[in-house]
């Protein structure tokens, strides 16, 4: 088999976390690539690297003196090198990045130098071949990801490797320009990584243990999911569930590569399995619950709408052209309703309303604001009756409003929309009636 590992950065704070990682890849001869974080916390209050950088790089824009930042992260390695005694030139490295800063080479390759150097000390550390993903994962001049360049490099520089360490979160573009992914974006590159090498199986190791079904911020020691498809893992992550950077998830769905979220600190808890499809029933009817707040409404009414040929196909591109995108859009026989990000709409409220007018012609424009959207997610749904209702008997029980509800055809999701207020305690009402009492 062809294991591909990622380690996040609480994996990875400091020297004794480095050796549960290392005793994890020396456990399982097919643990053969490996993707490392930068440092992230080693307690509460304390710093992740990434931050330290970027505060590095902010000095230097200002104009100030960044060595001592740029000591204090280098003090942060030196303890993980001295642990394993292995033969990284630190003070050369350091040296570097500070030169490079001072020639201008940008926030993204500063930030960059987390997942690089703590790659140096793992590689060393292990035995295995160093590769820098700036000479594999390609990005496109606007930042963009290039996965057609990518194909044509990576895959002759990594399969000949038996052992190798990637660093995730960064590439370059053809120019030789250091880019990063998004906050998390080292999950993308073990995707990647995974895709490309044609792996049987992609870890994820973090801090803990497999995914749940619901935030444990809200839902006191909530289930934990013990197999979970794509398509549910996607509609959940896109809903705040954060587990798994949500972009990680295409290049390996695409190849139907399995995905083992697992803990670091409790190596031998199985996790969370995510899948392309299975005949494994769930649990419960369900399989998780996420959401998000900070939504607005603009419902529009206007009398025979229906009847009106682009009617839909007008009112959108009024949000098109604001730069706005929707998340969903409930209708009635005279009613057309679009729920957007509220932070993103109030800049251009006036613009929008005043598009309405004049695309459609409304009778009324309503907006309603503070409002949060919540996912209820299961393969299981499909086969269970009532699923509705109970969610509707629920949230009666706990004087929950429901402001919008959205099942999608593929009975794999309902949306619910509640007020701000109400988030916590609707996502409480419904764990209870699927988890707890399974009514």
């Amino acid at each position: 088999m062809i294991k591909v590992v990622k380690f996040g950065g609480s994996s990875l704070a400091n020297a004794e976390q480095f050796r549960k990682v290392v005793d994890i890849i020396r456990s399982d001869e097919d643990r053969r690539f490996v993707i490392p974080s930068a440092p992230g916390k080693r307690f509460s209050g304390d710093e992740k690297v990434t931050d330290m950088l970027y505060d590095v790089f902010r000095l230097y824009e200002e104009g100030k003196d960044f060595t001592d930042r740029l000591a204090a992260i280098r003090e942060r390695y030196e303890e993980i090198r001295s642990a394993f005694d292995v033969p990284v030139d630190l003070e050369r490295e350091f040296e570097t990045i500070a030169e490079n800063i001072r020639s201008g080479a940008g926030r993204d390759y500063v930030a960059s130098r987390g997942e690089y150097l703590n790659g140096r000390l793992l590689a060393a550390i292990l035995g295995f071949e160093f590769v820098d993903p700036a000479e594999i994962i390609v990005f496109h001049e606007d930042g963009q990801f290039n996965m057609a360049a990518t194909d044509k490099v990576l895959p002759p520089r990594v399969k000949q490797l038996k052992n190798a360490v990637i660093p995730g979160f960064y590439g370059a573009d053809t120019t030789g320009r250091v880019v990063t992914f998004s906050r998390g974006g080292s999950d993308v590159t073990g995707s990647i990584i995974a895709r490309e090498v044609n792996a049987d199986l992609y870890e994820n190791w973090t801090d803990v243990s497999g995914f749940l079904v619901t935030d444990p911020h809200i839902v006191e020691n909530p289930e934990k999911i013990s197999i979970i498809t794509y398509r549910e893992m996607r509609e959940l992550s896109y809903m705040g569930a954060s587990v798994l950077h949500e972009d990680a998830i295409f290049p390996l769905r695409s190849e139907g590569i399995p995905v083992n979220i697992r803990n670091t600190n409790e190596p031998e808890d199985p996790g969370t399995m995510i899948v392309e499809t299975t005949c494994s029933k769930p649990k419960y009817t369900i399989t998780g619950i996420g959401g998000k707040k900070g939504f607005v409404s603009v419902t529009v009414e206007k009398d025979m709408m229906n009847s009106e040929i682009g009617f839909g196909r007008r009112l959108l591109q009024v949000f098109e052209e604001a730069g706005l995108s929707f998340e969903h859009t409930p209708s009635g026989i005279d009613t057309f309703c679009v729920y957007v990000n509220q932070e993103d709409f109030e800049k251009h409220e006036q613009q929008v309303i005043s598009g309405i007018h004049k695309a459609v012609n409304p009778d009324l424009v309503e907006l309603e604001s503070d409002l949060a959207l919540i996912a209820v997610v299961g393969r299981g749904m499909k086969a269970n009756f009532g699923t509705a209702g109970r969610i509707f008997a629920a949230l009666s029980h706990a004087r929950v409003n429901v402001k919008m509800i959205d099942q999608g055809s593929s009975e794999l999701n309902i949306i619910i929309g509640v007020q701000n207020r109400d988030f916590e305690t609707a996502i409480r009402a419904i764990y209870d009636i699927f988890v707890l009492t399974q009514l």
